[in-house]
């Protein structure tokens, strides 16, 4: 049950006075443990209290405002560990208490735990007695950049006044002069006077805007630094109250957890190529934000893929009505297909480097399994929603290395590293950054992996190679019409491959090239594989279609690759 108040610091008093007295000070205890989750953390508070005998009330806090009342939990551990406290998750909306138990060998239990916020709003005259120098800097040029914009508006009024009685004193002078009426004295006295007002109003507007220019600096700078070194002073502040029976007095350790919105996690990685290219280091970091209102100095952090926001409940159900019906005549002699795409070599694009590659952190993928890491060390994370990457886990693990290229996707032939997972623990889907003997070379995103899985990550692009691909189709017809007439589509596929560094540095080098060729599924369309016609053989066909060569090329050398294929379709076929 949450209290608001609109009053200065005013704390709602709870309807069990009789229970025992409600402190003047709240119990400070410390953040000790945070388990982060995909949207939200589960804050874990911890320490000594001093309990006296019979019923009271404990006041712990101060705790951010966005707790959640219903994930509150109190308990009190004693006598070595014994616990005594409300076992159920919190209040319900409408107020009603948890229940209490008390473990073996407690002499103290929870009888009552809850949420109370008071509002405090800021006073309206500027900041409060125990604000600070800096806050009282910035509310004073605040004011001052306010009157003296105030007085510029004054002196601009002035001054476009007085440009206005100069135009009307030069529009009467062009009239008077039109008409033949000149009176030279009078025109100049007026135009002195009009210059004699005018002048100290513009010398007047001029230190104003530089002395404008020189406060709005000195705010800018002032609340820079003010944003620095504290926040907002909070309007909405909360404390946990706590009803305790104790039978005796003594000292007792408090714990106090609950769910906090505005906290959020997601794997980020690290992957760096030995020089040698034999082996690959991998570094497993965690990317935090929270904005939960208050900071976490030095806690257990834990990280979960848990999501206890998703209902437990099963889906709907609608009707899915299924009819038979006989197929037309038109409909038994032909076969339509189409053409589909599948990726299936993800790696290909990302090495290539494709436009529509996503960089940004992903949502969290445990394999359909809650996974839980923790941090090795204590950690602080600030309540700034800015990202902290806290270190996890790291290894070093023999990699089989080769250079290769997917000419549909791009002309480069990139670095590809596969390594096993030797990290103990899962492997997250995330970004990785990439680092070989050159630096940075880019940013990748490592797939989910498990204990033992194979990871393929691809390290940038080799300058020195190139790959032109060039794709020629021939149609025909052959068989006689209504018998055996099929449709025979032949596609030649050339590729180029080119070595551009010196002829004299260096030996041969594999390259690995990957091209595919259509899979049918139907009977009706056969894939042929031209072997005969291929120059070279390829080394290699899989059952999704993947083609694989692999060249070893010389400095300077340039490879030609000819892989020739045929879809033939009978007459029944429409589509292709």
């Amino acid at each position: 049950m949450t209290h608001t108040t609109p009053a200065e610091a005013v704390t709602t008093s709870s309807a069990n006075d009789d229970r025992g007295s409600t402190a003047d000070e709240p119990v400070e205890l410390p953040i000790t443990a945070v388990t982060c989750l995909e949207d939200r953390a589960q804050v874990e508070r911890r320490g000594e209290v001093q309990l006296a005998a019979g019923v009271q009330r404990l006041r712990v806090g101060p705790v951010t405002a966005l707790a959640v009342d219903r994930s509150l939990r109190v308990d009190v551990a004693v006598d070595g560990g014994a616990t005594g406290g409300n076992e159920d998750a919190g209040g319900t909306d409408d107020g009603d208490r948890a229940g209490a138990t008390g473990g073996t060998g407690a002499f103290a239990k929870v009888i009552d735990a809850r949420v109370v916020r008071s509002y405090t709003p800021a006073p309206a005259d500027g900041p409060g007695p125990d604000a600070s120098a800096v806050r009282r800097e910035v509310h004073a040029l605040e004011r001052e950049i306010a009157e003296v914009s105030r007085l510029r508006e004054r002196l601009e009024s002035r001054l476009g006044l007085i440009e206005q009685a100069g135009a009307d004193l030069i529009r009467d002078i062009c009239e008077g002069a039109g008409a033949g009426e000149a009176d030279p004295e009078r025109w100049g006295a007026g135009l002195d006077r009009i210059e004699s007002r005018a002048e100290p109003c513009r010398d007047e507007l001029r230190e104003v805007d530089s002395r404008l220019y020189e406060s709005r600096e000195r705010l800018r700078e002032a609340r820079q630094a003010l944003e620095r070194t504290e926040g907002e002073p909070e309007e909405l502040t909360a404390v946990v109250e706590v009803v305790v029976e104790a039978e005796r007095a003594g000292r007792a350790v408090l714990r106090v957890v609950h769910l906090v919105p505005c906290a959020l996690w997601r794997p980020a990685y690290r992957a760096t190529l030995a020089p040698d290219g034999r082996s690959v280091g991998v570094e497993t970091d965690a990317v935090v934000w929270q904005r939960t209102g208050e900071d976490w100095p030095r806690v257990r952090l834990s990280l979960s893929t848990a999501r206890p926001t998703l209902a437990a409940s099963p889906p709907p159900l609608a009707e899915d009505v299924l009819v038979l019906r006989d197929r037309s005549a038109e409909e038994r002699r032909t076969v339509e297909v189409d053409l589909r795409e599948e990726e299936i070599l993800a790696l290909a694009a990302q090495s290539a480097g494709a436009a529509d590659r996503r960089t940004e952190l992903p949502g969290l993928e445990d394999g359909g399994e809650v996974r839980v890491m923790a941090a090795p060390v204590p950690v602080s994370v600030a309540s700034d929603g800015r990202p902290h990457r806290i270190h996890l886990s790291s290894f070093t693990a023999e990699c089989r290395a080769e250079r290769t290229s997917s000419p549909e996707f791009s002309p480069l032939v990139a670095q590809e590293a596969v390594v096993t997972n030797e990290c103990g623990h899962v492997l997250l889907a995330g970004p990785v950054d990439l680092v070989r003997g050159s630096g940075f070379v880019g940013r990748g995103e490592l797939r989910f992996a498990g204990p033992g899985e194979e990871v393929r990550l691809a390290f940038g692009s080799e300058d020195t190679y190139r790959v032109v691909r060039h794709v020629e189709e021939q149609r025909e017809t052959t068989g006689m019409a209504g018998i055996n007439s099929r449709t025979v589509i032949t596609r030649t596929v050339r590729l180029f491959v080119s070595r551009l560094d010196v002829p004299t540095e260096g030996g041969t080098t594999p390259v690995v090239v990957r091209e595919r060729i259509p899979v049918s599924e139907v009977s009706a369309v056969e894939i042929r594989l031209k072997k005969d016609a291929c120059r070279p053989e390829p080394d290699s066909v899989d059952a999704e279609g993947i083609v694989r060569y692999e060249l070893h090329l010389a400095p300077g050398e340039r490879r030609e690759i000819a892989l020739v294929h045929e879809i033939v379709a009978t007459a029944a076929v429409t589509g292709l």
